[in-house]
């Protein structure tokens, strides 16, 4: 059980939230939040009562606004040793869910920046408001935004991305939903219930080909059609006893009854 008042933790039907619990810092990432969100993201990716999760801010300010400087100048202060992201003892938290095998949905209450965009980016489906910016000032401030440049030329045309990332300049939300950075743009009190509902969605189909298609379409991307294809990765639904009573409840006209096997 998660005992961290920084990240707060619900769950509806096969559905669960993990809120960011820091308003008063806009959301930024302490050293104690990020460890609870990888500790979380590992275990929900484990539970087979969770199909989906849903990742949000708390307040309306920020989803995230990235690592937390003020523990950054203090550590320096301190002389403590500062690591590259990929070079630190424990896991980086953006590749944790960018592997997650589960549906990720980031609810951008508010605006993501710096590593709050780049935890946003490695989600599978982001909903947004209108009032809400984006966008990666890692230049501005001597950073590298290392996750940022290698998944946003992935996500948009290379030369808007490396506009954003060498300029540090923040886009709005409709810019962002122009881009196909979001899937869904609604009012700011609808963001949760929205990606609730889409989470929820989601969760009612086969869980086996649920995790199936993203592993896929993900992966595939860096493979030739041919070599794509041919990917197996876990349990195969065609292989599967859901497959089988999917096929009997759509001839049947009532509602499957998975069994994740």
């Amino acid at each position: 059980m998660n005992m961290n008042p920084e990240l707060l933790i619900a769950q509806e039907g096969f559905v669960r939230t993990l809120q960011l619990n820091r308003p008063e810092r806009r959301n930024a990432l302490s050293e104690a939040l990020k460890a609870a969100l990888i500790s979380e993201l590992l275990r929900a990716d484990e539970d087979e009562s969770v199909r989906v999760l849903v990742l949000t801010g708390s307040g309306e300010s920020a989803f995230c606004s990235g690592a937390d400087l003020k523990d950054m100048r203090e550590g320096d202060q301190q002389g403590k040793t500062f690591r590259s992201p990929m070079s630190r003892v424990e896991r980086n938290l953006f590749e944790v869910a960018m592997e997650f095998k589960k549906p990720l949905i980031a609810a951008l209450n508010g605006s993501a920046v710096a590593g709050g965009f780049e935890l946003a980016l490695a989600c599978d489906l982001r909903i947004s408001h209108p009032q809400a910016q984006f966008g990666l000032p890692e230049t501005k401030i001597g950073m590298g935004a290392n996750f940022g440049s290698v998944m946003l030329p992935r996500l948009i045309p290379p030369a808007i991305a490396l506009q954003m990332l060498m300029t540090g300049e923040y886009i709005d939300a409709q810019e962002a939903l122009r881009l196909g950075l979001l899937n869904k743009m609604v009012a700011p009190t609808e963001v949760l219930g929205e990606a609730l509902s889409l989470a929820q969605n989601i969760a009612h189909n086969a869980p086996i080909s649920v995790r199936r298609v993203k592993a896929v379409a993900m992966k595939g991307l860096s493979m030739p059609v041919s070599e794509a294809l041919r990917q197996d990765p876990g349990l195969n639904p065609y292989l599967s006893e859901d497959r089988q009573e999917g096929i009997r409840a759509r001839l049947e006209k009532r509602k499957p009854v998975w069994k994740n096997r």
